[in-house]
């Protein structure tokens, strides 16, 4: 099938046509005609499907033929909510590219900016806004934002926002939505709590299953070494050490140790740069056009970080901390091996993390191919040292909480002497 086939407006097949576009995928070849006859859409996919496009483009079509030009207003009439910034600017770069010549204004707006050109923005009246759920309320709560004329809504990447805690948030702004509208819902994984909002939101919806999250794209290859945590950095390197790898995407579990690996990578004179929720959003977007201008080697991020960056031809994704989801793990190799292109997925297997692999191996049906040539092999003197070191860092654990209980203890004898001497 070809885009040509699903009755697009000529002005977004001729952007899709600049783009490059000339064959839907499955996830689009199915959405956008039923979205296209007005129908609420459940959909489940994983990241890379492709579903940017096939909510985006039907929204497109049908706002630019509901709209009235003669209108000096412009209120919203579509929102699309997703989990991150990075995804909510993708999403906008995608309504930017797919809709030009359609006159139709679309506003992006999160946290961690400035909210004063968001709202300059939203006063000057918005056709589609793309939005995070925290920075949304906020300005809601303002006043700056109305959604009683939205037509349209979008949730995406549903169990993301179960992952971060926004479904509170989403739960406070579904009542702000007037009841009879368009509703497409996204959703990599379909756990019960999503489940569950997914019936409060939608009316008779056509599902749509593409991809499902166990399948790993058959371009990317799979390899595990097997090595022990504190050798973890040294295996990093020694695997960077071919200059073949022009970039890679590495993922940490935690903020923290993103930030200390992308360090010890620069320190090894290997230019990196490491991306993560606590990280402003001038230093994310900095770090990910240098890593994309290949100015970076390196890009080390977490996972809720991470979704939504899309990066052309990536080859190599590296998984320096093995999830303990194994839905996780397909999201992340799925950054790579992208639109029929061959890509690298490389694990760090720690001996702690085996049954996280096994998970992995069980969820994707298939054994991944284990590398033993390399020069930081498990043995059983390296064992013992390990277990040696998590000792005595488990002591030193114990001997900062006594002592911080006994500082918090001396503070309060303090403070209760000082009452006393106020009293007298």
């Amino acid at each position: 099938m070809k885009f040509t086939e699903l009755g697009l407006l000529p002005e977004i097949l001729g952007s899709l046509e600049k783009l490059g576009y000339s064959e839907p995928t499955p996830i689009q070849q199915q959405a956008i005609p039923l979205a296209l006859q007005g129908k609420d859409i459940l959909g489940c996919a994983q990241t890379g499907t492709g579903k940017t496009a096939a909510f985006s483009i039907p929204l497109l079509q049908l706002i630019s033929k509901s709209r009235n030009d003669n209108s000096s207003k412009r209120p919203i009439k579509a929102l699309i909510l997703t989990p991150t910034r990075e995804l909510a600017a993708q999403i906008a770069d995608s309504i930017r590219d797919y809709g030009k010549g359609l006159g139709l204004k679309h506003v992006v707006i999160f946290g961690g900016v400035s909210q004063g050109p968001q709202v300059q923005r939203l006063r000057e009246g918005v056709d589609i806004l793309v939005a995070t759920p925290g920075r949304l309320l906020d300005l809601m709560n303002q006043g700056y934002i109305n959604l009683n004329h939205v037509d349209f809504f979008v949730l995406d990447e549903a169990d993301r926002m179960l992952d971060m805690g926004f479904i509170h948030d989403i739960n406070k702004i579904l009542p702000k939505l007037p009841k009879q509208k368009q509703t497409m819902f996204f959703s990599a994984t379909m756990p019960l709590v999503i489940a569950d909002l997914a019936k409060k939101i939608l009316h008779r919806p056509e599902q749509i299953k593409v991809d499902p999250v166990s399948s790993t794209a058959d371009t990317v290859k799979q390899v595990v070494y097997h090595v022990l945590k504190p050798q973890k950095k040294d295996l990093l390197k020694h695997i960077l050490n071919d200059k073949a790898i022009i970039s890679m995407l590495v993922f940490s579990r935690t903020k923290r140790g993103a930030d200390r690996l992308a360090k010890v990578l620069d320190k090894a004179n290997i230019p990196s740069a490491a991306i993560h929720g606590d990280k402003s959003q001038g230093a994310r977007e900095r770090a990910l056009a240098e890593f994309k201008a290949g100015k970076k080697r390196v890009l080390v991020a977490t996972d809720i970080a991470a979704r939504g960056i899309d990066i052309d031809s990536l080859a190599y994704v590296l998984n320096y901390d093995l999830p303990n989801e194994p839905e996780t793990y397909v999201h992340r190799i799925g950054r790579t091996g992208r639109a029929g292109a061959s890509g690298l997925s490389i694990s760090l297997c720690d001996i702690d993390e085996r049954p996280y692999l096994k998970d992995i191996e069980k969820l994707v049906n298939k054994k991944i191919d284990v590398i033993n040539d390399h020069p930081f092999p498990i043995t059983n003197s390296a064992v013992a040292e390990y277990e040696e070191l998590k000792k005595s860092y488990a002591k030193m654990d114990q001997k900062r909480k006594e002592a911080r209980k006994k500082s918090k203890a001396a503070r309060g004898n303090s403070g209760g002497n000082n009452r006393n001497k106020r009293r007298r």
